[in-house]
């Protein structure tokens, strides 16, 4: 199950970031993150800019309303994610995982 919990201004999930990969896309759940990989490399911060573009494509949400909370430099990350409510969120990432 992939932490979500409430914050003001949103909803923030666990992220296990991995870049430099084959493709972009969802990877599954790691240790209750769930796992993201995008093809950018991890330097200049663009790989943070492509999980949250990837995240954002994935949940059906604008780039804008995703963004990076902690965890700049290393791979595990937490994403804030505006205009879904904590129940709605929760389905979706569950749809994703199938």
């Amino acid at each position: 199950m992939i932490a979500v919990s409430e914050q003001e201004g949103g909803c923030v999930v666990a992220v296990r970031a991995q870049p430099g990969a084959k493709r972009s896309g969802i990877a599954g759940e790691h240790n209750g993150a769930l796992k993201v990989a995008v093809t950018a490399p991890p330097t200049d911060g663009r790989a943070n800019d492509a999980l949250a573009e990837a995240l954002a494509a994935a949940l059906g949400v604008k780039r804008g309303q995703v963004e990076l909370l902690s965890g700049r430099t290393g791979r595990d990350k937490r994403f804030l994610v505006r205009g879904l409510a904590r129940d709605e969120l929760t389905r979706r990432l569950d749809g994703l995982l199938g």
